[in-house]
């Protein structure tokens, strides 16, 4: 029997001849091979002796070919034979199953386990320079949360979320939901924002318990809060309401009440929904806010904490809560129009037990006789009202006019009282030219900060000056 294709060997081919244990195995990896014919592709016909004689010796050496096979790849994928890699085929892959095969192959890429994919789907993308507030699959925002107080209410604002102040003396506080444009204020909070409002006891705003009954509860003044096109109503653009749908969840541990309103501004509908904690005068209300953020808002409403509010807040205060009184000037006291300043101070006691954490301080010469008048009209007093101030002097309303702005109180003129405190403030006055003979009243007044409505008076002394020429 000769060998169809004789081993690489020699001093001119890359390998050394082959020893005798290589040479048995080629032989019978041939002698195997030449057993496959043209008539092995042929339908099978009856046996013949030959081929009954050869059955035993085929059956003993199935698992001596199946070593030489893969020992001849191994031999060949080490010796890189043309030859062999071009016209000989790999063996089946179950003959190399027989025996462990001797040849270095690459590594296959493994396939994933159900674990590993788990893992590598669920791995955090790789840092991206522009920071970006996470958001769980439900939407609400995940990462460490800024705890935030405001008049005695604590609550927590989510990532993302911004606190903002509308201003020192105003009763509103707006927390800004990440999708707000850059550069918003607080006078965005609707529709980009969360409103909470902390109302001292009988003080006038929006909202009150009252306005979740109504179908325009829902906003205090004509305007469409739409998301990204916040505009008031044009004309002829109708504004309608349906709704309230009421329910009473429990909001910071208290019995409370909530109301949502479906809106509608034009063509543009948005959600409005407000939130009150009646015992302590506490409301959230979210008019406008995009459904992307009402995890966030919900998250705010349950983290409110009201322990820090008074429990006499639900009593109605009482023009007695705070004593006032007038040094340096008297009833009767004369005052030569024109002269030289008169300088006083005004003194403010808390007298209740209740806590007051933004009192008001209202001081202002009131109308008399002498007023000037032009017809159909009446002046201010003539004259110049001032209060020392850290800055200095800071001119005050001498008296009040047609409207109510003599009341408007600024940040810095605002103070907190609690039980048995006191205030003492320094006021100078120096009456105009203009200003008539008569007994011309002064008044000082505590009173909760004005946002509107009846003013709510704490405590209050009037004294009459004699103005004389």
């Amino acid at each position: 029997m000769t060998d169809e294709f004789p081993r690489s060997g020699g001093a001119d081919r890359d390998g050394p001849d082959e020893t005798p244990t290589e040479r048995l195995l080629r032989e019978a990896m041939a002698a195997r091979t030449s057993l496959i014919t043209p008539h092995s592709l042929r339908p099978a016909s009856p046996p013949r002796g030959r081929v009954r004689r050869l059955r035993p010796v085929y059956l003993a050496s199935v698992p001596i070919f199946a070593l030489a096979a893969s020992v001849a790849v191994g031999l060949l994928a080490f010796h890189g034979d043309p030859v062999a890699r071009k016209d000989v085929p790999p063996p089946p892959a179950a003959s190399l199953t027989a025996s462990p095969s001797p040849t270095v192959t690459p590594s296959p890429t493994p396939t994933p386990s159900a674990t590993e994919t788990t893992v590598a789907q669920t791995e955090a993308p790789a840092a991206d320079p522009t920071p970006t507030t996470s958001r769980s699959t439900t939407g609400a925002p995940t990462g460490p949360s800024t705890p935030g107080e405001f008049r005695g209410v604590r609550f927590k604002a989510p990532a993302g979320w911004r606190i903002l102040p509308y201003g020192k003396a105003d009763l509103h506080l707006c927390v800004l939901s990440p999708g707000a444009p850059q550069g918003a204020t607080a006078q965005d909070c609707r529709p980009y924002g969360v409103d909470l409002a902390v109302f001292d006891a009988g003080a006038p705003g929006w909202p009150a318990v009252e306005d979740l009954d109504a179908q325009d509860g829902w906003s205090h003044q004509p305007n469409c809060p739409v998301w990204d096109n916040p505009h008031p109503p044009a004309a002829g653009e109708s504004v309608q309401a349906v709704g309230p749908t009421k329910s009473t969840p429990t909001v910071a541990g208290r019995p409370g009440i909530k109301s949502q309103w479906q809106v509608t501004c034009g063509q543009d509908p948005f959600t409005a929904q407000v939130w009150a904690v009646p015992q302590d005068q506490v409301f959230v209300s979210a008019v406008g806010l995009k459904d992307d953020y009402q995890a966030g808002l919900k998250s705010i409403v349950d983290s409110l904490d009201v322990s820090g509010r008074e429990s006499t807040l639900s009593a109605t205060p009482t023009a007695n809560d705070v004593s006032v009184s007038i040094d340096g000037l008297a009833t009767g006291q004369s005052l030569r129009v024109g002269s030289a300043v008169a300088t006083f101070t005004v003194t403010f006691q808390n007298t209740s037990p209740r806590s007051y954490a933004q009192v008001e301080p209202l001081v202002f010469t009131d109308r008399y006789a002498g007023t000037p008048t032009v017809p159909g009209s009446q002046l201010p007093n003539d004259g110049k009202l001032e209060r020392q101030a850290d800055s200095g002097w800071v001119t005050k309303p001498m008296s009040p006019d047609a409207g109510m702005a003599y009341a408007q109180a600024q940040d810095q003129d605002l103070f907190a009282l609690a039980p048995g405190q006191r205030k003492t403030l320094t006021y100078r006055l120096t009456m105009g030219p203009r200003s008539g003979p008569g007994d011309m009243p002064l008044r000082a007044q505590a009173v909760l900060p004005y946002h509107g409505g009846d003013l709510t008076v704490l405590g209050r002394q009037d004294i009459t000056l004699k103005l004389v020429w």
